[in-house]
């Protein structure tokens, strides 16, 4: 993955977005910071598909994970401890 400084993105975008279509995702830096990258469309549609909104998750009636919950069989009661 290539970076570009800013100002060399910012100048020489149509350069970038060929890059881009041709070599893959590319990284923009700003003051020799990775700052933001430029991504293909059809990898960007591919990424963001699947994934389902907070509230599409949070409104689905399937279970989000399957916990297993011990059996409580043979546990026995114990009263609270007393602090003086």
């Amino acid at each position: 993955m290539t970076t570009w400084p800013v100002q060399d993105a910012k100048a020489r975008f149509s350069e970038m977005l060929d890059v881009c279509l041709k070599d893959g995702p590319q990284t923009v830096s700003r003051r020799g910071v990775a700052e933001a990258v430029l991504v293909p469309i059809d990898q960007w549609r591919r990424l963001r598909g699947d994934a389902p909104t907070l509230k599409q998750l949070l409104l689905s009636e399937e279970a989000r994970v399957d916990i297993p919950v011990p059996s409580r069989k043979g546990s026995r009661w114990r009263p609270a401890p007393v602090f003086d």
